[in-house]
């Protein structure tokens, strides 16, 4: 392995962990659960992304690489709609997005 590709690797590692960091601190600062799933559906999606990238890198092109290939390109279909299936179960039970004059905030 070259210097530049694990050079490379490690910077998208890092870069998707931080990614999905920022998304759980995010999750504690959200005050509701609409934006807490919209936040929740990018960072997880795109930091998993980006790490299974890094992880491609690292790899080189071999059938494992491949094989994450696949795996990046379900999760990016399956996380946007599992989110999007979980949002419109709430809202057909009755849970109703806040607006912003009902926080208090004027």
């Amino acid at each position: 392995m070259s210097a530049v590709q694990e050079a490379l690797a490690v910077t998208l590692l890092i870069a998707g962990a931080l990614l999905m960091l920022v998304g759980s601190i995010g999750l504690l600062r959200l005050p509701e659960f609409y934006s807490r799933s919209h936040l929740a559906s990018n960072t997880d999606t795109l930091g998993m992304v980006v790490i299974i990238a890094g992880l491609m890198v690292f790899e080189g092109w071999t059938m494992a690489s491949a094989k994450l290939a696949l795996v990046a390109l379900f999760a990016g279909i399956a996380n946007p709609v599992a989110i999007h299936a979980l949002a419109r179960a709430a809202f057909r039970i009755g849970l109703r997005p806040r607006l912003e004059n009902e926080r208090g905030e004027g």
